[in-house]
């Protein structure tokens, strides 16, 4: 009868769902296998440092170590890509470092000219004037550095309120040239912190040299924990800290591991992390050890920079003391594994330095630039606001007070 279905289909229909709701209707063609989905891959320590798009505080050293131990041209080209997310790879900050005050340090640095503790023929000598720093200042930005730095040997800030009067004035003097300014003046309280950034200061240079462990064979007249107690007084004042370390103390690489862990998990990463080598001076322990030997291979360099680079990403990686034992192609390869800053001009403190006139043809050459003052806060202020990097040399940078 029209409009009524037969019975036996009504039931064979039935029948036939029952049959299917477990099974998929899939339809197969010939022998074409079914297609196995692969389980993805849990992404590594490394991955995710590559991947990140913000620093963290929070590493192991073990997470590290499994950085730092990666194949050096996977790291190397790792780092150049996470470098090339946070910073314009171009721009190169150059800074002149104008020792202030010369020799008679009463700490046993075991790699320092200027400890009273060893005979050097280096001669103490007591602050220069106001004026020469001035002076000295104009000579760098007039050659290209736009950041400036003082260092005085002596172990801490007690007692000198007339030189601190005086470093007061300098860094005034030079931060109205336009300049960054940056000083190491051993160890100092937060109300010392204070005034000096009220007078201008940029930044605050104390390295803690090594790893927590290998330290205490460097240096015995101040502990590791009084380096950190500085920092953090130069942190709550509400300074750029600056703080780094010397490959070739005789360390491990596991201690350039410990040296990362160090500066990595400070509640903030520094502004700045020098990467020096040691430059062995005759009359210190280390320098009649060492003698004309190499202190430490290009290639620990190299994976220092690597490394810090993935672990900070948006720290200045500060190529220091030892560059001129680096060859063009040695600084450059640098560069491209993350380091953005050199120290440039006549002398580093009682070291040789490489010049202007050198590092301005090697700019020249490899396409860089001397890096604005103030330059990376700005850059910090476009990826904040998600602005692509890659426009970043088209746009005017904005300038900092």
């Amino acid at each position: 009868m029209r409009g009524h279905r037969p019975q036996f289909l009504v039931s064979s229909c039935r029948a036939l769902l029952q049959e299917t709701k477990a099974q998929s209707l899939v339809r197969k063609y010939g022998t074409v296998s079914p297609v196995t989905v692969e389980p993805t891959p849990q992404s590594t320590v490394f991955d995710r440092a590559l991947e990140a798009n913000a620093p963290r505080n929070n590493w192991t050293k073990d997470e590290i170590k499994e950085i730092y131990d990666t194949p050096l041209m996977k790291l190397a080209f790792a780092s150049g890509t996470v470098h090339r997310k946070f910073h314009n790879p171009a721009s190169i900050q150059m800074c002149t470092l104008m020792n202030i005050k010369t020799g008679g340090c009463s700490e046993d640095c075991s790699y320092c000219a200027q400890s009273s503790k060893y005979q050097t023929g280096l001669k103490a000598s007591k602050m220069v004037t106001v004026d020469s720093v001035l002076s000295a200042a104009r000579i760098a930005k007039d050659n290209g550095s736009t950041r400036f730095c003082m260092g005085a040997a002596w172990r801490d800030m007690r007692g000198r309120k007339t030189n601190l009067k005086n470093i007061k004035e300098m860094v005034n003097g030079v931060r109205e040239m336009g300049m960054e300014v940056c000083v190491t003046l051993g160890m100092i309280d937060l109300e010392q912190a204070k005034e000096l950034k009220e007078a201008g200061l940029t930044a605050y240079n104390h390295n803690v040299d090594t790893s927590r462990e290998h330290y205490p064979s460097v240096i015995t007249t101040r502990t590791y924990d009084e380096r950190l107690a500085t920092i953090k007084n130069v942190r709550d004042a509400g300074l750029n800290v600056c703080t780094g370390g010397i490959l070739g103390l005789g360390e491990k690489p596991s201690d350039h591991v410990g040296l990362i862990y160090t500066v990595a998990t400070l509640p903030a990463h520094p502004e700045s992390f020098p990467v020096n080598t040691l430059v062995p001076i005759k009359g210190t322990p280390l320098g009649d050890r060492i003698g004309n030997k190499e202190t430490s291979p290009f290639d620990a360099t190299l994976r220092t920079i690597a490394t810090a680079r993935m672990v900070m990403p948006r720290t200045i990686i500060r190529l220091a003391a030892g560059r001129t034992t680096l060859s063009e192609e040695q600084q450059v390869l640098c560069f491209m594994a993350g380091a953005n800053a050199v120290f440039t001009g006549e002398k580093m403190l009682t070291t040789a330095c490489n010049g202007w006139d050198e590092d301005r043809v090697i700019f020249d050459k490899w396409g860089l630039r001397p890096m604005e003052s103030f330059e990376v806060e700005a850059l910090r202020e476009l990826v904040s606001s998600s602005a692509p990097l890659e426009t970043q040399a088209e746009r005017p940078l904005a300038t900092v007070a």
